[in-house]
């Protein structure tokens, strides 16, 4: 086993990239980048009949736009090519007949039905007994003869008497009794399909991985791992088991408490430094005390002894608060890049709409900015200014809040005739100050006429500074809202 730290992420492109893939890729990339090591991709693609090359794609693509780059890989090659578990089928094999030959390993010619039978006996049992094939003490002769014969078999390892024990570090010292571990199928009946848990050994020798961290899921696959490891008289990584990621129900993570696709968070506009930042607190903490984080301070801290043994709870609120913060301390130029695809999405700007009126989208974005979320809440913040000026969509929630306003028709046309008549100048820095004393004069409370002017010029309840929007409006564009306002207003409800 090398000296160096190598670590390892080897996802099935068989499906979605979720988040828990992404946590424990995370773990071991931010342990490489720690200690100097080295990072590998890995693709477990022997699924035949479930692999998509759109898989493999979201899975390479997912992880560099979380900013985790490999120094080995299928897309990068290196030192231990290939880095696609289906290519290296002839090297699980070979190393398959030689702990045949060492007797770690044997045949069993069991069919499907006797294994059957055997099940069938242990549920009437009631009592679960590891599994030891009738053929594990065969004369070596007598199987090879039976197998150059062309009877089917499956290859089984041998598990001796005793225990395994390991240190796992995230978990502490770990012993599974031997009994409880049956004779597991190396590789499948018919000679040509090699199973996990052989294979992945096979593969971590050969790439000289030293650590392994891994979902809690697999820490009752790690016996077996080892136990293949001392048949063949090498050292096994070290292994952490790192903790399930929960909902807040404190259950398995399911698609209802948050465990969907990293590509469904992206296309929600999750920003993400907030993913990363998140992700990073599934069974880790800073300090405690601080929940922000760069990915740089993340690397700097992370130790796999900090991480927890108790299940990391997925909070969506938390999640939802945590991608706000970030995306509010972007510059406004930054928020814009962001946000573009979902104003380009809704239809709301052409490219060359966007080109000719750059800067003042960006003032629009900058405007909303302490009010989003997530970036796709953009379009619908900022719908109102690409409607017809005679037709702006009021929310049911803003109509009423301006109808109940006694006098808001008439301050409405009061502040129209001041507007027109220059009484209150159209500077954004004096209009402010100019409209707060009309309103007094007019003896009336600000709500009066600012409720019903924000539903004349953007159709919400609530929004920006009213001032900044009437600027970003034009001062056209804001009278005909006023006008049509003072219109559909003075009509009853229906």
């Amino acid at each position: 086993m090398t000296s160096q730290i190598r670590v390892r992420i080897a996802p099935s492109p068989t499906g979605t990239v979720h988040l828990g893939l992404c946590r424990t890729a995370l773990f071991n990339w931010a342990y490489a980048r720690r200690h100097g090591g080295k990072f590998i991709l890995r693709i477990e693609d022997t699924d035949h009949g479930r692999n998509t090359e759109a898989s493999e794609k979201a899975i390479l693509d997912g992880l560099k736009w979380l900013g985790m780059d490999w120094d080995e890989g299928p897309d990068k090659g290196g030192p231990h090519a290939p880095y696609h578990q289906s290519q290296r089928v002839a090297r699980h094999l070979e190393v398959g007949q030689q702990l045949l030959a060492s007797g770690h390993a044997y045949r069993d010619f069991s069919t499907p039905e006797e294994l059957d039978a055997w099940r069938a006996e242990q549920e009437a049992r009631k009592q679960r007994q590891a599994y030891r094939g009738k053929d594990r003490d065969l004369d070596a002769a007598q199987s090879k003869s039976r197998a150059d014969g062309g009877e089917p078999f499956a290859i089984r390892f041998r598990i001796p008497e005793g225990e395994s024990s390991f240190k796992d570090l995230v978990r502490g010292d770990v012993t599974i009794p031997h009994f409880e571990i049956d004779d597991w199928v190396m590789v499948r009946r018919g000679g040509e399909a090699p199973t996990y848990n052989f294979v992945v050994v096979c593969d971590d020798l050969d790439m000289e991985i030293s650590h392994v961290f891994r979902g809690e899921e697999h820490l009752v696959n790690t016996p077996k791992q080892i136990l293949i490891y001392t048949a063949l008289g090498k050292a096994a990584p070290e292994f952490g088991h790192l903790p399930l990621m929960l909902g807040t129900d404190r259950k398995k993570l399911s698609k209802r408490t948050g465990d969907t696709a990293l590509g469904d968070y992206q296309a929600n506009g999750y920003p993400k430094a907030a993913i990363v930042n998140f992700l990073a607190l599934q069974g880790w903490a800073l300090d405690g005390e601080h929940d922000l984080f760069t990915s740089e301070q993340f690397v700097e801290n992370f130790d796999i002894g900090d991480v927890s043994k108790a299940g990391a709870v997925f909070d969506p609120k938390k999640f939802l608060w945590m991608a706000s913060e970030y995306l509010r301390h972007e510059s406004p130029a930054e928020l814009l890049q962001h946000v573009l695809p979902y104003v380009l999405e809704k239809g709301l700007m052409t490219p060359a709409e966007i080109e000719a009126r750059g800067e003042w989208l960006e003032a629009v974005a900058a405007s909303v900015q302490d009010r989003l979320q997530l970036y796709s809440e953009f379009p619908d913040w900022i719908a109102h200014f690409f409607a017809a000026d005679d037709a702006v969509p009021y929310d049911a929630k803003a109509e009423k809040g301006a109808r109940k306003r006694a006098r808001g028709v008439e301050l409405l046309e009061g502040f129209l005739a001041a507007l027109d008549s220059g009484a209150i100048q159209s500077e954004p820095e004096t209009m402010a100050s100019a409209t707060k004393e009309w309103i007094n004069a007019q003896d009336a409370k600000i709500p009066e006429l600012f409720q019903p002017l924000r539903c004349a010029l953007t159709g919400m309840p609530g929004g920006p500074d009213i001032f900044e929007t009437l600027s970003l409006l034009g001062m056209e564009s804001s009278k005909a809202r006023i006008r049509a306002a003072m219109n559909r207003l003075a009509v009853p409800a229906t």
